[in-house]
């Protein structure tokens, strides 16, 4: 069941009930073991886990529980089966308890092998606190062990089957939550086997979860496994994933000046306990050997850092005019350090022209009252859902999570009306049956979200659109008729306006305008028929394609696209550009790109790794990691969050904002920005009190067991040197100052007494699957203004020869930087073009061969046949793979086509490991 159903109980009402002979005031329709937890109690449990309810398999959390005062002898119970009930009378010290506990560990670790000296979870593993917490700690059992045969799993996850305990946890995650189909429990009893049928690639996006799920070593980080270091030893710090537009909470662990892994942390509204697995292994280009460490003229020589300024400055002043092109995957600070140093009028959007105009309906959308942009834990209440165009899973893959949990919403109002629990996992499940909130999906093929889907909507961009538009049409006759429409459409009118609280989903990745403008008229139809006056706000999601995409909207000018930036330079209007954080050939049309860098005068590139634009810069400045400097990021709700730097850099690599904007301080550039632009005039908030830390200690990036610390400079002095100053943040680097765990809002790593393993955050939350408390959630930056209440229009019809033109998304390769990583680059496909079988039939293509398209304006491009057989006819997916193909410039505007061609196959990487077995199995999505 999903996190918020678990935690949002239909009955928040209050009682008391007696723990020890201590009165506690609880959550009443709750179960004992998580009301235990809320409280800060320590009781032990395997098979629990706050998102995923009740099943009492492990039988560790037995308690025992008294029927009055007068009960002496009271009856053995597993606490998180057992619901509240007032005045309940327990006791978790009972001696029969806590030996009923302690044989139960025995039973779980007889053929647990003694590898805790040599196994990745040591030291952070929960059957190791389990353990210690019950008292167990002498193996009598000499017998011989079941001992199992491990699996290749892929790249991302490391197999250990001896070290499993039976709680079955990855089963009930994989399949159940995260919608994974193969990995399950084979045989039984001593020889229950969790692993695939055959060895082979875990398919699901949330694999790496299994790493944090299993409560011991079985499922373990491979790629950390290879550079491995202990908890202990890791410098941490609270950061921001950079992989897409929701903004999850992760905490990035260094070692020795490489960045070694990327775990979840904490965050209530957002990705409570899961990330997706392209934010916790896609950051290995942090330590890539071709990062840009030194400044570099256009000859490729090195510079010295005074020089490059001096040269950045020059061009800035220049005669002729400089204009700055942003980036969204760069941070605020940077993105206003370059507006202030080219002016407003010369700072312009770094991103595609489409996902620009994407980008004014959205955040014009969010500023509307009629509408509210719901965080993922909203996301998950949705009674009924409707997504129009957007490729969740790959675009944002942990809104696609939320989306999975709220069908299951109908099956928690069954279990309400049945008066049963809704923790009690699989009475609930038992009871719905195939019972679903209704999910309705408009795409041009199949989605990872079809097996919980209700209706699905397969067509050609245009006709999906059109469909849109004619559902709005159906909520409300005033909305503009989209003309005739699928039968379905009358089924999802009626399922939207039935809905307690209806959402409906669109995005940016695609270019799309027409249908985020059916989105807008979806929800504002909606928003009509359940009366304007008094409704509350229809739920409107509309995701952003990049870390940073609503920052960088926020301080640019509704005419300063990209295009209009290129013209400036082909035509002489501006006679300099500096370009950050951006490679501008994955933006824009090739031919546009060349002309417009041709006629700069001078062209100045900040980045962190070499790109094509880079290689044609004249002045190159090499910037700072995310995991290096801090930041902050404006994620698709318009919530404002801090990233805090991990680790120093130890190049000549600067943040962006030291390079352009003259800052001397972060804090000086976060606050100069938020008092200059009035859409950041709260980014102040989302800077930490300091006022609690005594006499300017600051909180340590450093456990109190870090290690090593003498001996890693040894070879240069014996002495030990004094500790790094970090002057821009509240964080030290060192083991030294006060605990983080007095403040929420900068807690990297937790951890508690008895509780070395993520579990601990349960010690942090004001209850369970609650905020942190102290915890900051970020800021949302946007403001309501006064509601237009008009729809918009039906797009013109846009008739041609040819298919119309899409881009196919992944998320192991559509992102820039996380595609650069070796673990990512695992998972990656080669360039392909999804079509369906006539189509492909139509053309003479066939499976795997090269196949090349050809655009209007005679750009062409050739890349692998993909036929899916659920592809609209009449459309066409392109996925540029290494992002070498010239997509915008085939892609030139809505409504584009292009026609198609048997060719000989490209060169390079083939269709990916898991398209193939898709293909094989007959299965459709890629």
């Amino acid at each position: 069941m999903p996190v918020q159903a678990l935690s949002t109980m239909t009955d928040k009402a209050k009682v008391e009930i007696s723990i020890d002979g201590v009165t506690y005031e609880v959550n009443a329709g709750s179960n004992l073991l998580q009301e235990c937890l809320s409280l800060g109690l320590d009781l032990p449990y395997f098979c629990w886990h706050p998102c995923m309810g009740s099943v009492g398999a492990c039988r560790q959390c037995a308690v025992k529980q008294y029927r009055d005062e007068e009960d002496s002898a009271g009856i053995m119970t597993m606490a998180c089966m057992t619901p509240v009930q007032p005045g309940a009378r327990i006791s978790i010290e009972d001696q029969q308890a806590k030996a009923f506990r302690a044989g139960v560990i025995e039973s779980l670790m007889i053929s647990h092998p003694h590898d805790c000296p040599v196994c990745e979870e040591g030291g952070e593993c929960h059957l190791q606190d389990m353990t210690l917490m019950s008292g167990h700690n002498y193996r009598r059992y000499d017998k011989k062990k079941v001992t199992h045969r491990n699996q290749y799993l892929g790249p991302f996850i490391n197999h250990e089957m001896n070290r499993c305990i039976t709680c079955y946890r990855c089963v009930r995650f994989y399949n159940e939550y995260a919608g994974g189909e193969d990995l399950s429990a084979q045989a039984a009893h001593h020889f229950t086997y969790f692993g695939r049928h055959r060895e082979g690639t875990l398919e699901s996006e949330f694999s790496g979860n299994l790493v944090e799920v299993c409560p011991t070593g079985v499922f373990t980080d491979k790629v950390f496994s290879e550079n491995y270091t202990r908890k202990w030893d890791l410098q941490t710090a609270p950061s921001i994933c950079a992989g897409c537009g929701v903004g999850c909470n992760i905490a990035p662990g260094e070692r020795y000046g490489e960045l070694r892994r990327v775990v979840n942390r904490y965050h209530s509204e957002l990705n409570g306990y899961f990330i997706c697995d392209r934010g916790r292994f896609g950051t290995g280009y942090v330590n890539d050997a071709e990062r840009l460490k030194t400044p570099l003229d256009g000859a490729d020589k090195e510079l010295d850092a005074a020089a490059a300024q001096r040269q950045l400055c020059e061009i800035a002043g220049s005669d002729g005019g400089t204009i700055g092109i942003g980036s969204p995957r760069a941070g605020n600070e940077a993105n206003f350090a370059l507006r202030k140093l080219v002016g407003e009028e010369n700072f312009h959007a770094g991103y595609s022209d489409a996902e620009h105009a994407c980008m004014q309906l959205i955040a014009e959308a969010a500023s509307d009252p009629r509408f509210h942009n719901p965080s993922i834990r909203e996301i998950e209440q949705a009674d009924a859902v409707l997504v129009l165009g957007e490729d969740v899973t790959n675009t944002a893959p942990r809104v696609a999570l939320a989306l999975r949990q709220s069908v299951h919403n109908k099956a928690l109002e069954l279990a309400d009306g049945a008066n049963i629990p809704r923790w009690q996992d699989a009475a609930v499940r038992e009871l719905a049956q195939q019972e679903r909130s209704p999910l309705s999906i408009f795409a041009c093929g199949a989605t990872r979200l079809d097996d919980v889907a209700s209706d699905r909507v397969i067509d050609t961009p245009s006709a999906l659109a059109r469909n849109a538009f004619e559902l709005a049409h159906r909520i409300d006759s005033d909305a503009p008729s989209g003309g005739g429409g699928v039968d379905a459409l009358a089924r999802i009118a009626d399922q939207l306006l039935a809905a307690r609280r209806p959402l409906i989903v669109a995005g940016a990745s695609g270019g799309d305008i027409d249908l985020i403008k059916a989105a807008v008229n979806v929800a504002g139809a909606l928003r009509k028929r359940r009366g304007n006056g008094g409704a509350s706000p229809v739920d409107l999601c509309l995701l952003t394609a990049e870390v940073n995409s609503m920052g960088l909207h926020l301080m640019t000018r509704p005419e300063n696209s990209l295009g209009a930036a290129l013209r400036k330079l082909s035509s002489g209007e501006a006679a300099n550009v500096i370009v950050l954080e951006n490679d501008l050939y994955r933006r824009a049309p090739h031919a546009g790109v060349d002309a417009a860098l041709a006629a700069a005068g001078q062209t100045a590139a900040l980045d962190l790794l070499p790109n094509r634009t880079t290689a044609k810069a004249d002045l190159v400045l090499p910037v700072t990691a995310f995991s290096e400097q801090q930041t902050s990021y404006v994620n698709y709700e318009g919530r404002a969050q801090l990233a805090y730097q991990v680790h120093r850099s130890h190049s000549a690599a600067r943040p962006a904002w030291q390079w352009t904007g003259g800052f001397e301080h972060f804090r000086r550039a976060l606050l100069d920005c938020a008092d200059s632009i009035p859409a950041f005039a709260k980014l102040g908030d989302v800077l930490p009190d300091t006022s609690n830390l005594p006499n300017g200690i600051k909180v340590p990036r450093q456990s109190e067991r870090y290690s090593g610390r003498t001996a890693m400079k040894a070879n240069l002095n014996v002495h030990e040197p004094k500790q790094t100053q970090d002057p821009e943040s509240a964080l030290a680097f060192s083991m030294e100052g006060v605990p983080p765990r007095r403040d929420a809002t900068i807690l990297a790593s937790s951890w508690a007494p008895q509780w070395n393993s993520n579990q601990s955050i349960s010690k942090f939350q004001d209850e369970i699957n609650g905020p942190l408390r102290q915890g900051h959630g970020g800021t949302l930056l946007l403001e309501k203004r006064s509601e237009s209440g008009e729809y918009h229009p039906l797009p013109a019809k846009v008739d041609g020869a040819g298919l119309e033109l899409l881009p196919a998304l992944q998320i192991f390769g559509s992102e820039e930087l996380s595609s650069r990583s070796e673990a990512i680059r695992a998972r990656m496909t080669g360039a392909y073009v999804a079509i369906s079988p006539a189509d492909a039939q139509r053309h003479g293509l066939q499976q795997g061969q090269g196949v090349t398209l050809s655009g209007a304006g005679g750009v062409t491009a050739t890349a692998l046949t993909c036929i899916r057989t659920q592809m609209s006819a009449g459309a066409v997916a392109l996925y540029v793979g290494d992002a070498e193909i010239d997509f915008h410039g085939l892609f030139h505007g809505l409504g584009a086509r292009v026609e198609l061609a048997p060719a000989e196959a490209p060169e390079g990487r083939g269709l990916g490991e898991l398209i193939v077995s898709d293909l094989a199995r007959g299965r459709d999505y890629v």
